[in-house]
């Protein structure tokens, strides 16, 4: 039997953050893991939108951090949402 990867999200709180489009997703999720965060590319919970897409799921916590390696790479998203 194999091994369970632990889960870096269980038990702690997480937020989303969406994008304008996939091109920007995938480019957040390369920065964030260059950076040294836990994130997941994830679909877009069906409660913050209709759009077919997915979303990056992080650490709370690691919101700010997250943030300003976005905007210092120059890509846009939407908005960060709780999860």
């Amino acid at each position: 039997m194999g091994r369970r990867l632990k889960d870096p999200f269980e038990g702690k709180p997480t937020r989303v953050v969406l994008f304008y489009s996939m091109h920007y997703a995938i480019r957040a999720e390369k920065i964030a893991l260059e950076q040294g965060l836990a994130v997941k590319l994830i679909p877009i919970p069906r409660h913050l939108s209709s759009d077919c897409g997915v979303c990056l799921r992080h650490l709370a916590l690691e919101s700010d951090r997250l943030r300003e390696a976005l905007e210092s790479k120059g890509v846009e998203y939407d908005r960060f949402e709780d999860y």
